[in-house]
């Protein structure tokens, strides 16, 4: 019997695809540093970052003393940019998203969310008109580890209260979530409605998992 849902946050409930990208390429164009340079000092940091070592501030500084273009202007116009693009996603959700939460609510339903995340969007998802729905809240950034890692799902189960398979995990499949939740004994569903061909978007169908075409869809798995 399902008690709990619980979902991936980016790509899932919110995109970055439906509004000004804001990563790696645009940062180093607001930089003034070429791109190849900036991503080769940007991209190592990814996973400190994602396991709260580093925060976007301190990767930045770093990046742009290196290159000898720090400036107290510059560093802030970036980080505001940076966090701007990331509400900025939080505008443009699937119209069944926020109906979808609030009768996963009435029916009884706990909701958690396991993220991998960086400082500024922890920041964001704690602020966002998302956060009251949920039960459980276990960010990489906060929790020191990160998808596809089986003990940040136990952490989120172990805070509701449930097991395994009173589950339904939700994502769009990237960072092999899918394949622990599957893995742990939970129905791991394909979160689709996000996903579009074509673009730089990290994941892709998985058609090993049962893919849902749009969030209202997540209703009939809790009802089975």
């Amino acid at each position: 019997m399902t008690r709990a849902v619980i979902f991936d946050m980016f790509e899932t409930l919110i995109t970055h695809y439906q509004s000004p990208l804001y990563f790696g390429t645009q940062m180093a164009i607001d930089a003034g540093i070429p791109e190849d340079r900036f991503k080769a000092l940007w991209h190592p940091t990814e996973y400190d970052r994602t396991i709260g070592k580093l925060t976007l501030e301190k990767s930045l500084e770093i990046i742009l003393r290196e290159n000898n273009c720090y400036s107290e202007t510059l560093f802030k116009t970036i980080v505001d940019n940076r966090i701007a693009a990331k509400k900025e996603c939080f505008k443009h959700l699937h119209t069944e998203i926020i109906p979808m939460l609030s009768t996963l609510k009435k029916r009884g339903f706990l909701i958690g969310l396991i993220s991998n995340c960086f400082s500024e969007e922890a920041e964001v998802i704690r602020s966002s008109e998302l956060f009251p729905y949920f039960d459980a809240i276990y960010l990489s950034y906060e929790q020191g580890i990160q998808k596809p890692e089986v003990e940040i799902f136990q952490r989120c189960m172990d805070d509701l209260s449930v097991k395994a398979e009173e589950c339904i995990y939700v994502g769009d499949g990237g960072s092999e979530e899918l394949e622990t939740a599957r893995k742990l004994g939970m129905v791991a569903l394909q979160a689709a409605w996000y996903l579009q061909e074509g673009t730089t978007q990290p994941s892709k169908r998985k058609h090993d998992f049962f893919q849902l075409e749009k969030p209202s869809e997540v209703l009939n798995f809790v009802d089975m």
